[in-house]
C-alpha cells in the first residue's frame, strides 16, 4: 500500500463555518473579539453529561 504524502506547500488550510447569531459564517472573518470568544467554547459530549448526571444521582 502507497502512502501518500503532501509537502506543506501543497496543503490547502481548512476554512472553519460555525453558527452564530442564526446564521454560518467562517471563522476567519470573524472580529477579534468573536475569535476569542470562539475558542473558549467547549463541545458537549452527551457520554459525559449522562455520565455526571448518574454520579450526582448516586451522590443524592
Amino acid at each position: 500500500m502507497n502512502k501518500i504524502e503532501l509537502a506543506d506547500s501543497e496543503r490547502q488550510p481548512c476554512e472553519i463555518w460555525t453558527r452564530c447569531m442564526g446564521y454560518h459564517r467562517p471563522i476567519s472573518e470573524f472580529n477579534r473579539g468573536k475569535k476569542s470568544e470562539y475558542y473558549e467554547r467547549l463541545c458537549f459530549d452527551e457520554k459525559k453529561a449522562v455520565e455526571r448526571m448518574s454520579e450526582s444521582q448516586d451522590a443524592a
